[in-house]
């Protein structure tokens, strides 16, 4: 089924139900996508998918289209705002599980003007926004500022310090524009909470700072999933580095 709803001004693609728009969560990220972005979204979208969420994100490849992915994989439905007309797109997988495409154009190619129009959208549909890995400039950080200008709440991820695709969502969560997403259920760390001695990193730098080498090393763990963590604890005020040894708070 294809349309327009005026209420909107959106051409559309799939069957309209408004139940899809009680609930937008909105997803946006890099297309160059890390494997550190790819398990951030096989972590939080089922989350959201089981607590009525539907998905709102830009249809491009990388963070985007994995988003839709994971969604549809997990029972979820999906919306795809595309940067292009209606008309030139020609995938069925969101309309057949439910889901929409929609676009602000009938017969439009996509072009740089495009793409920002669309982040727009995507910023108005979804009740709040996650940020997913974004470079120090990029559309993802477009979108959010738009979030903010519409009064959202905005989340983001943090990711590795070495990480050219995490300088975009760190800078958010530094500058207070974004909160920092942990889960479903506690997205807001309570810096009063006591430290998780449980996590395998925090138990291990307890009684003697380690530098990450030492870290991955004693856990035999890779050296980028345990930066990953170690950026993580340190923005949730968990442990500290200091002189590049890291200890807990």
């Amino acid at each position: 089924m294809s349309g327009y709803n005026a209420k909107y001004k959106l051409h559309y693609r799939g069957k309209w139900d408004e139940s899809l728009f009680t609930k937008c969560m909105t997803i946006v990220g890099s297309r160059r996508m890390t494997d550190y972005g790819r398990r951030v979204i096989e972590k939080i979208v089922p989350q959201l998918v089981a607590d009525g969420w539907t998905i709102v994100s830009g249809f491009m490849y990388g963070v985007d289209q994995y988003a839709h992915k994971v969604c549809m994989e997990n029972g979820g439905r999906t919306i795809a705002v595309l940067g292009w007309g209606i008309d030139q797109e020609n995938d069925t997988k969101i309309i057949d599980s439910g889901g929409l495409l929609v676009s602000l154009w009938k017969d439009q190619l996509g072009t740089l003007w495009t793409f920002p129009a669309r982040d727009r959208v995507m910023a108005a549909l979804g009740h709040e926004l996650i940020v997913i890995e974004a470079a120090a400039k990029s559309g993802s950080l477009i979108t959010a500022n738009m979030a903010l200008e519409l009064k959202k709440p905005v989340w983001a991820i943090p990711g590795p310090i070495t990480s050219s695709v995490s300088v975009g969502t760190n800078k958010l969560i530094s500058e207070g524009k974004a909160k920092i997403w942990l889960s479903h259920n506690d997205q807001i760390p309570n810096p009063n909470s006591q430290i998780n001695l449980q996590n395998p990193i925090i138990k291990l730098i307890e009684n003697e700072g380690l530098n990450a080498s030492e870290i991955s090393r004693k856990l035999e763990r890779s050296a980028s999933d345990v930066g990953a963590e170690l950026t993580m604890l340190i923005l949730k005020g968990e442990i500290e580095e200091r002189e590049g040894k890291y200890y807990a708070s």
